[in-house]
Parts: structure tokens; C-alpha cells; sequence
């Protein structure tokens, strides 16, 4: 089936959850990328030092694993849906907060918090798309969604281009006031999606066999402890090939090659534009090729 027949064959239920998990995704990489864009003027305003001020970029990835463990137990208590709102609410006014930071310590709490909250939206997004969705259709749009991602860095590099363009006297805690946009997705997401039909089913069971999520989340980890320790190196390497490069290019193109809004903004759209391409032809000849393979192919183009 080709790509416009997968696409096709969604029902409106089907096209709401993964529309909702992929505006999430992509807001959440919207809000974290805004700070690539401004390390050096932050930097500037409090008096800091430019790798102070990179650092909290680290803060932000290395506290994503807390949010995502926090949030993964009240998925499987609660649902996808009711934590993915929560979440999404907590990230964007944890990013309008970061707009009024007095210092460089309370900007340096608010990104770990940042983080926390960044780290949930992944893991219940995908959950609620790839559980609603047949699986025919999950190698394609297990690509369109993760391009979530680069669109959200896309859209940061186009705000920065319109803010330092045409605001350039409100400075860099604009583009923090703007990241409080995605709290708007919790709007549609309440009236518009429903919950993942493979969780409510597991509910069922749950009662039907006496169980609880807890046992149920100790049972996977013991039967598939192998398979699971596996995807936590396998996504390591994953986010070192992305993060490893992506989340200090502009701050590359700003102080090391003296490039401006105009040039930083242009590199960084393209080179999103060709993650998105890459993305989703990967994913929809995944279901061809196979995921291991596809994915091997795409790491040695990468390297």
C-alpha cells in the first residue's frame, strides 16, 4: 500500500490522536530548541559564562529521564491522554516562567524543571499515536511523528529570525513568552481525541485477572528485561547521533563562524527541512526494508 493509501485509511479518531501526539511533540521541541538561539545574549544579561548558560541545555536532557519515568507510571495509571494535557501544560508555563528568570539561578531551576516536564511528553505522545493507530501504517507514521521534532526546531528558528528581525528591543525573553503557545494544544487534545484503545483494553484485563499496573509493568521488565535494556542503549546512541551536533549549531554559527540571525535562522531551517524529508521516507520504507535495517542505513548516511 502506498503512502497516500496509509493515509487514506485512518478513521477520524485514528487522525486526531496522532495529529494531537505529533503537535505535541513537535511544541515540546519548539520550546527547547528557543534557547540554542539566545545562549550568547542570555549569557551577556546575566553576566555569565557562555558555558554556564550551554550547560542548562544539558540540565534540560539530563532531567528528561525523570519527567519520562513520572509521567510513564501515570500513563499506565491514568491513561495517555489526561498526563499528555498535564504535561503539555506544565512544559509551556514552565517555559513562560523562564521569560521573567531575575537571574542566572533561577533560569538554571526553571530549565531542570524544564527538562522534567520535557521528558513526559515523548513517551505518552507516542503511546497514544502508535496505540491508535493499524498496525499496517506504523512504519510511515512512526516517521512523520518523530519529525515532530524537527519541525519544532524549524518553527524555533523561524520565531528567532521574526523576533531579532522585527522585535530585536524585547530581546531574547520573547521567545520565551512565545513558548507558552503549546499550552493551547490541551484544548483540542480535551475535546478531540480520544483515550488509546490498547490501554483501555488492558484495563479490562486488569480487572478481569485481578491484576495491577504495577504488576503488570514488573511482569514486561522481568519477561523482556533483555529487550528492554537493549532500546535504553539503543535510544542513548540515538540522542547522542542527534543531540551530540543539533542543540549547539546555532550557538557554532553565532560565536564560533560570527554569523547572524539572518544566516543562523537559514542553516538551521534547512538542515530541519532535510530531517523531516529523511524522516519520513525512512519510516514509510522501514515497512519494506525492515526497521533494523532501515535504521542501519539511515546511521551510516548520518556518519
Amino acid at each position: 500500500m502506498n503512502a497516500f493509501a496509509l493515509m487514506g485509511s485512518l478513521n477520524r479518531e485514528q487522525r486526531s490522536a496522532f495529529l494531537a501526539s505529533f503537535l505535541g511533540w513537535m511544541l515540546d521541541a519548539f520550546d527547547f530548541f528557543l534557547l540554542t538561539f539566545v545562549t550568547l545574549r542570555i549569557a551577556k544579561d546575566f553576566s555569565a559564562a557562555l558555558p554556564a548558560i550551554v550547560f542548562t541545555i544539558t540540565l534540560t536532557l539530563m532531567l528528561r529521564p525523570v519527567g519520562a519515568l513520572l509521567f510513564g507510571i501515570l500513563a499506565d495509571r491514568y491513561g495517555r491522554r489526561t498526563p499528555l494535557m498535564i504535561d503539555i501544560i506544565c512544559y509551556s508555563i514552565l517555559e513562560l516562567l523562564t521569560a521573567f528568570s531575575p537571574n542566572y539561578f533561577v533560569f538554571f531551576l526553571l530549565r531542570g524543571l524544564f527538562g522534567i516536564a520535557m521528558g513526559g511528553e515523548w513517551g505518552l505522545g507516542s503511546s497514544l499515536a502508535m496505540e491508535s493507530l493499524p498496525t499496517e501504517t506504523r512504519g510511515l507514521f512512526s516517521g512523520i511523528l518523530q519529525q515532530g521534532y524537527a519541525c519544532g526546531y524549524l518553527l524555533a528558528a523561524v520565531a528567532y529570525f521574526l523576533v531579532f528581525n522585527f522585535f530585536p528591543y524585547f530581546g531574547w525573553r520573547t521567545m520565551f513568552v512565545i513558548g507558552v503557545l503549546p499550552a493551547l494544544l490541551v484544548v483540542y487534545i480535551r475535546f478531540g481525541v480520544t483515550e488509546s484503545p490498547v490501554w483501555e483494553h488492558q484495563q479490562v484485563l486488569h480487572r478481569q485477572r485481578g491484576t495491577n499496573v504495577w504488576q503488570g509493568m514488573g511482569n514486561a521488565i522481568k519477561r523482556h528485561w533483555l529487550l528492554f535494556v537493549y532500546l535504553i542503549i539503543l535510544m542513548t546512541a540515538f540522542n547522542g547521533l542527534s543531540h551530540g551536533t543539533q542543540d549547539n549549531l546555532p550557538t557554532f554559527l553565532q560565536a564560533q563562524l560570527k554569523l547572524g540571525v539572518n544566516s543562523t535562522s537559514l542553516i538551521t531551517i534547512i538542515a530541519n527541512i532535510g530531517a523531516i524529508i529523511g524522516g519520513v521516507l525512512f519510516g514509510y520504507y522501514s515497512q519494506n526494508w525492515g526497521r533494523r535495517r532501515a535504521i542501519i542505513i539511515a546511521c551510516i548516511i548520518g556518519i
